[in-house]
């Protein structure tokens, strides 16, 4: 009986996944489920790049604009809702794509979390606060205190990471370090881990020229429609936040801009060093038969 097989589509933010992802799914007949933690939220349209609606209509996907900002959502209930839909698409399916930048969500659709405790929103919320008051550093110093270990391994300039540590930390006798060594949950299908790349300079440039579409196309529009709700968490986000900084006349719009397109590129260099793991296969994005080729070969 042949196994069940996952491939996934890994990469940096606008390097062009979601276009990748649609003329392989086409080709292999399949559908895709998303691994992009921002595309989950149906408020957030522009500023996550979410695919097309015709980019929608000519494969189906699977967690876009699937909840609501005002919905508690966490990377274990999606673990969760991710392997129940595996169960079924695979009685129709042999093999499905897995499109998104988010290391993690990754992680835990294709290998499974360690099972950390429940935290409540109000100490997510209290972190965020923290956060916003006294910045960066004062999370990085507290985790540094509280587990060195995950300290000296977390991306300490990823402030969603430091508070995720953080929160555990606070609600729990244990630290994050402990539950991350936990045994995992055994997956009953193999993944194949494809890494897309590109040079700096051009993928510089293409963050830079999706960061100007996306403006044009509405941005700050939709930044002012989502203005109530910038402190919840799926708000703490890069587009947003740079948005919010400009409607509270902390930013000119032109250094909003110039702070999304900076940030941005940080981004895709600590996506880049993520995707570097052992376990992905580096392709260039223009690659395209060649990744194929790949494909074709991890079908047989």
């Amino acid at each position: 009986m042949k196994k069940n097989k996952l491939v996934v589509l890994a990469g940096p933010t606008a390097i062009g996944k979601t276009s990748l992802s649609i003329e392989l799914a086409e080709e292999f007949k399949t559908e895709i489920i998303s691994a992009d933690g921002r595309q989950f939220y149906k408020e957030l349209n522009i500023g996550v790049a979410k695919p097309s609606q015709e980019e929608l209509k000519k494969i189906k996907h699977h967690f876009i604009g699937n909840i609501s900002i005002k919905q508690n959502y966490s990377i274990r209930k999606y673990e969760q809702e991710g392997i129940q839909l595996l169960n079924n698409l695979f009685q129709k399916y042999n093999m499905l794509f897995v499109c998104g930048g988010s290391g993690l969500y990754i992680d835990a659709i294709c290998e499974g979390l360690s099972h950390f405790p429940e935290v409540k929103e109000e100490v997510r919320l209290k972190l965020i606060q923290e956060y916003k008051e006294k910045g960066i550093h004062h999370l990085q110093k507290k985790l540094q205190k509280n587990d060195i270990e995950t300290y000296e391994s977390i991306d300490k300039e990823n402030p969603r990471r430091l508070i995720r540590a953080l929160e555990v930390c606070e609600v729990s006798e244990k630290p994050f370090s402990y539950y991350k060594k936990l045994k995992k949950e055994k997956r009953n299908f193999q993944t194949l881990f494809i890494s897309l790349t590109e040079s700096r300079d051009l993928l510089y440039q293409k963050i830079n020229t999706r960061t100007q579409t996306m403006i044009n196309n509405g941005l700050l529009e939709e930044a002012k429609s989502l203005y109530q709700y910038k402190n919840y968490q799926a708000l703490q986000t890069i587009g947003y936040q740079e948005m919010f900084q400009y409607l509270d006349n902390r930013y000119s719009l032109s250094k909003a801009i110039d702070e999304i397109q900076k940030n941005s590129r940080r981004y895709a260099k600590r996506q880049l060093t993520w995707f570097k793991k052992a376990k992905y296969q580096q392709y260039n994005i223009n690659q395209k038969e060649d990744i194929k080729e790949l494909i074709k070969n991890y079908l047989l």
